[in-house]
């Protein structure tokens, strides 16, 4: 991990501790966890929060094309750093709860959603608008990946059953500061 990703990051964190939600960004270990699952073959893929861009990396690593990506930042530090190592990636600066209202994609073509977004930090309601907004752009067999801290899954029982949703844990790893889980959170039921 470079001081160009550690810097911003820690400014971002001091500045607003419960936004950024972590003490660093994520390492390789949980990158290439978080990203596992997905290849260029998924299509398509929206991801929430992605910071310095190590999520992102990852993706690119598994074959997911620049074009294919588009990145949904809150943090306004974060955004000219990703336009740069990104180029090719849709970029923009907006908050992960405005995607219901906004027009992202035409349809459902997102093959995964991956979301670095502290949700354990965040009121249920704007947890429950954040999925319902990433699940309106899911194509059917779809999955939000989102990794966690804490114990369990960070999308409580209640939110799953109320939007329908199952979640699995696909691993975790200790060899990130902290250690971390990754969730896959998908339809309980297909939808055509």
């Amino acid at each position: 991990m470079s001081a160009a990703d550690i810097l911003p990051f820690v400014r971002a964190w001091v500045r607003n501790p419960l936004r950024v939600a972590a003490v660093a960004p994520s390492g390789p270990a949980v990158s290439s966890l978080m990203a596992r699952e997905i290849t260029a073959d998924t299509g398509p893929v929206l991801e929430l929060g992605p910071g310095t861009g190590v999520f992102t990396r990852a993706l690119l690593k598994r074959g997911v094309r620049q074009q294919d990506l588009t990145l949904v930042e809150y943090g306004s530090e974060f955004i000219p750093l990703l336009q740069r190592r990104f180029p090719g990636a849709r970029v923009l600066w907006m908050d992960a709860a405005w995607l219901r209202r906004e027009r992202l994609f035409d349809g459902a073509p997102v093959g995964a959603v991956v979301s670095g977004l502290g949700l354990l930090m965040m009121p249920p309601e704007k947890v429950i608008t954040i999925l319902h907004g990433a699940f309106g752009y899911l194509r059917a067999g779809g999955a939000f990946y989102q990794i966690t801290y804490g114990p369990r899954c960070p999308v409580a029982d209640a939110i799953l059953d109320r939007l329908d949703l199952q979640a699995n844990c696909i691993g975790q790893t200790f060899l990130n500061l902290p250690p971390a889980s990754v969730y896959r959170i998908s339809r309980r039921h297909s939808h055509a």
